[in-house]
């Protein structure tokens, strides 16, 4: 049974720092995250939060009603504001980014990554399909700062 560190998925930078209790080993790390166009991510999301309902919500109520709608990734791979990682990919371009990452570790993979949630999306509408101006806004808002930094756009 492999040992339980007390680390898990999506952690937040400041908790796996504190885990290690140890800021030399931590700078020493190669420390890496992937993130995803908001808009896109959102969507994403909301089929994820309902794929077992026969009948979902509209996505206009999830962003404005669900609590859970607000996913926080910058925080995961900043700290104190700033970002905390020395390579952040991005998810529309997983696979170039992850041989990136495997490089500096030296680690030599040349496979390509398996797809895990691909089926949830299935009526096959791109995500701008799914925005108002409203819900557009808030997710603009709700993530200005990932938008900024990666040049995201709607």
């Amino acid at each position: 049974m492999p040992q339980d560190y007390g680390f898990y998925n999506h952690m937040p930078a400041e908790e796996a720092r504190a885990l290690l209790n140890d800021d030399k080993v931590w700078r020493s790390y190669f420390k890496f995250a992937f993130d995803r166009n908001p808009w896109d991510r959102q969507v994403s999301a909301y089929h994820f939060r309902y794929r077992r309902r026969t009948r979902p919500p509209s996505f206009a109520n999830f962003i404005d009603r669900d609590w859970r709608a607000r996913l926080n990734n910058y925080e995961i791979y900043s700290l104190d504001g700033d970002v905390c990682v020395d390579f952040l990919g991005r998810f529309e371009s997983l696979q170039e980014d992850f041989q990136h990452v495997l490089g500096e570790i030296g680690i030599k993979f040349d496979h390509e990554l398996p797809r895990a949630k691909t089926g949830l999306r299935q009526n096959g509408k791109h995500y701008r399909g799914y925005y108002d101006s409203h819900t557009r806004e808030v997710v603009g808002d709700w993530y200005s700062r990932e938008i900024t930094l990666l040049g995201y756009s709607f």
